[in-house]
């Protein structure tokens, strides 16, 4: 249920983290948020990396890949797996996005921010936005990939779920205008953003 396992929820066993990926598939995701060689793209709430290993592939050795993520044993094993499929463009960030200039990085420097099951764990979700429009470069773009409602407790708790139309409020709020919809499966919504500048 959680690629990204924030700070106040109970992490998953592998086997979890491994269903909850075949409800929405990566590199499909990433097909249709047209990731392009030689992009620079963060992923915010990496978790174990199925996003940035798929990103990194994407963007390719001129591109570039930041993981952001707070529980540092699982960009342990994001690390592990990079180095096993001999990824080299990769930067793996410990970090809290919900902190003020979380992420580390610096002003506008991602060509595409992605944060996939990240914003039902976390208290500040505008705070995680906000991060997101900082780093992001003028016609950039921010794709957000989130669970459509518990799903009988397959998904998060129904107290947890945050709607499309939140998301796309904060987002608004936050400097981005909505650009479309994309398919992302049975369980989760997969919003894109463009920024305004």
């Amino acid at each position: 249920m959680m690629c990204c396992g924030y700070k106040n929820y109970l992490l998953l066993s592998p086997c979890d983290i491994i269903r909850t990926q075949m409800f929405s598939e990566p590199e499909k995701n990433i097909a249709q948020f047209h990731v392009d060689p030689g992009m620079t793209v963060v992923d915010i709430g990496a978790g174990i990396g199925h996003y940035a290993i798929a990103l990194s592939k994407a963007v390719g050795d001129a591109g570039h890949v930041y993981a952001i993520e707070v529980q540092q044993d699982l960009l342990n094993k994001l690390k592990t797996e990079a180095d096993n499929q001999h990824l080299r463009n990769i930067d793996i960030i410990w970090s809290d996005v919900e902190e003020e200039r979380g992420t580390t990085l610096v002003d506008h420097i991602a060509d595409r921010v992605i944060i996939s099951n990240v914003l039902f764990q976390v208290r500040d979700r505008e705070a995680v936005i906000r991060e997101a429009s900082r780093i992001v470069k003028p016609k950039g773009k921010m794709l957000i990939i989130d669970w459509t409602e518990s799903h009988g407790g397959l998904g998060p708790k129904p107290a947890d779920v945050i709607t499309p139309e939140e998301v796309m409020d904060s987002a608004k709020r936050n400097g981005f205008e909505f650009d479309r919809k994309i398919n992302t499966g049975e369980y989760h919504y997969g919003l894109i953003f463009k920024t305004n500048g």
